[in-house]
């Protein structure tokens, strides 16, 4: 196969199966289109694997398909649009911070819970903070 990567050894490096990567083909969030080999294998390039990389990280921080398609498209496109593709980028870049900043209150409120929970069972009045507040009359804050 030369020096060209199989699917399933790109699947192996990305952590997406075959099935996943057939799909990222056939949706066309590939930057370049797939070379095959005369017996119709497909052969990727390191280019494919970090194309992949990235495209799993815009998913994994919740890009909408679509919107992957788009900026794949503007790559594809070539020079001239660079200020759509920023756009498209900072308004991801938006979305993200928005929920790091949600999962950074939720994290804050667990933080509490458990320094709350956690002197309770040094103290050895953990009993209070287990008990629902409908079997307990002023139900402890911790619980």
């Amino acid at each position: 196969m030369g020096a060209g990567l199989s699917i399933g050894q790109v699947a192996e490096r990305t952590g997406l199966s075959v099935h996943a990567l057939r799909f990222y083909e056939r949706e066309g969030l590939l930057a370049d289109p797939v070379r095959r080999e005369s017996n119709g294998r497909r052969v990727y390039t390191e280019d494919d694997v970090e194309w992949l990389d990235m495209c799993i990280k815009f998913r994994s921080s919740g890009m909408p398909l679509d919107t992957i398609r788009q900026y794949t498209d503007l790559v594809r496109q070539g020079p001239g649009n660079e200020a759509d593709r920023l756009a498209l980028l900072r308004s991801h870049q938006d979305y993200v911070a928005a929920q790091i900043q949600e999962l950074t209150e939720c994290m804050n409120v667990i933080t509490h819970k458990v320094t709350v929970y956690a002197q309770h069972v040094e103290d050895g009045t953990a009993s209070c903070v287990w008990v629902t507040p409908s079997s307990q009359d002023g139900a402890s804050e911790a619980s």
